[in-house]
């Protein structure tokens, strides 16, 4: 359901197979006439795509701050930061990585919408990831939800996340799986409440 004061814009999907074909990031088509938009926010990016360096924003300063550098021969498969104004089940902001024809720079604010979510759980407990595209831009109308993504692109982001920490020292990945959009924005609307539950205490 759409979130109150939140405007629902319809969207038709691409008719012309050429359009569609222009982009990698699709999955075989389901006949829909209408799709509808109706969550974006903000995502702060950290982490360009393909990077090995583990940038954080520090969030008192504002700064951004190398964590660390990958252990594993892996680079990032996506955009990747985090959903302004949420809390994690890990206690940090909600995680999201953000397709992009071209990525952008650490500290640069997105706005996007959610079509999927990678479920996981590490030494910390759980880790979800949404899996989020730019708003507003119609060249990703055809992206709706988990079923619009190539399995290509999702396998490549799960090997990813399922092994970036192998060869560090007491940390693991587990209990990883997809979930659709619905799931997402629930977990989006979850952290949202949650941020403002422990602002309260």
């Amino acid at each position: 359901m759409p979130s109150p004061g939140v405007p629902t814009t319809l969207t038709t999907l691409p008719a012309d197979p050429a359009v569609r074909d222009r982009y990698c990031l699709r999955a075989p088509y389901v006949a829909t006439e209408q799709r509808t938009v109706d969550v974006k926010f903000d995502v702060t990016i950290e982490i360009p795509k393909g990077q090995r360096n583990k940038y954080e924003v520090d969030h008192e300063s504002g700064r951004v701050r190398l964590d660390r550098y990958l252990y594993t021969a892996m680079g990032y498969p996506a955009d990747y930061g985090f959903i302004e104004d949420t809390l994690g089940e890990d206690g940090d902001p909600l995680d999201a990585f953000v397709l992009l024809p071209e990525s952008v720079f650490p500290g640069v604010i997105v706005e996007a919408r959610p079509v999927a979510m990678f479920k996981m759980t590490d030494e910390a407990g759980g880790d979800d990831k949404v899996l989020c595209v730019p708003a507003g831009d119609p060249r990703w109308d055809h992206i709706q939800d988990l079923g619009d993504v190539s399995q290509f692109e999702l396998d490549a982001i799960e090997h990813f996340f399922v092994h970036y920490k192998d060869l560090e020292p007491n940390k693991h990945v587990t209990g990883s799986n997809w979930v659709g959009r619905a799931e997402a924005e629930a977990e989006i609307t979850a952290s949202v409440e949650r941020l403002k539950n422990d602002a309260a205490h």
